[in-house]
Formats: C-alpha cells, structure tokens, sequence
C-alpha cells in the first residue's frame, strides 16, 4: 500500500544517500528501525546549504525538509525491503540550520510531516521535534532522523 501511494503521487525514492562519516543510514532494533539524519541530498550532492532566515526561505527549507523524508525512507527501506512492512511513523527530529532570530522551524518541518502524512495516511501521524541549529554538516539546511514502527 505505501509503495503504491509513492507511485500515485509520482515518488520515486532515491537510492541510500552514502554516510557522511562513520555510521550506518538505518538500523532496525524489535520492531522499530531508527535513521541517522539525513541531509537533503540528490545524486550524490547536497542541494539546499545555509542557513534558514539568511541564505534559504522557508519555501527552500520545506523542499529541502522533504528530500531529507524521503532519504529517510530510503535507509528504512534498505533494511527492510519493503516500505509496506511499517505499520506507522513514530517520529521525526528535524534539525534546521537557523540564522539569527529565525524561529520558524516548525514550519520548516512541515514540509517533511505534509509528506509522510500524505504517504502514510493516519499510520503518518508522528511526534516530532523541530530544533534550530547554528551548523549542520557539510553545510546542509536541513537534516532529520526518523523512527517507525514495523507490522507484526
């Protein structure tokens, strides 16, 4: 069901954006599988660097909130094969990299949580935190882990 909500809504998922540093993207403990944060990358290259409220807009931090979602679900998918074993998003740490007197991080996070919530329907709604930061790595605007929950 979720791999054919990605396919109506014209998704495709990235491959596993390769760890920065010494880490694994995913990693499923019982029935959960967790992220490490995933930053907006596409083919290799980080597309939305700086900081919110000074180089990015809040439009720019939304999409690339969403690139960080669906890398996120491409380290879940690589440990689990099957996006259609979750049987819900339990949460969402989002890490903005915020300017000065930028405090629309919630919003931000938005983006990411719109795109689970029209993925994942009901089984889409998450606890989240949204945090401003003043650096990200390499430069990133945006960076989330997420969590969920497998069926069975």
């Amino acid at each position: 069901m979720t791999e054919e909500k990605l396919l109506e809504l014209g998704i495709k998922l990235p491959q596993v954006a390769k760890p920065l540093a010494a880490y694994t993207p995913a990693l499923k403990v019982g029935n959960l599988v967790m992220t490490s944060g995933q930053v907006p990358v596409v083919d290799g290259a980080i597309m939305y660097k700086g900081k919110l409220g000074k180089e990015l807009s809040e439009d720019e931090g939304k999409k690339a909130a969403e690139i960080c979602a669906l890398n996120c679900l491409a380290a879940v998918k690589s440990v689990i094969e099957d996006l259609d074993k979750i049987s819900r998003v339990v949460k969402l740490v989002v890490f903005v990299a915020s300017a000065e007197g930028f405090v629309n991080q919630p919003e931000v996070a938005n983006g990411a949580s719109e795109l689970i919530g029209k993925i994942f329907g009901e089984a889409g709604k998450h606890t989240r935190s949204a945090v401003g930061v003043a650096e990200l790595p390499k430069g990133a605007a945006v960076e989330i882990e997420m969590i969920v929950e497998l069926k069975g």
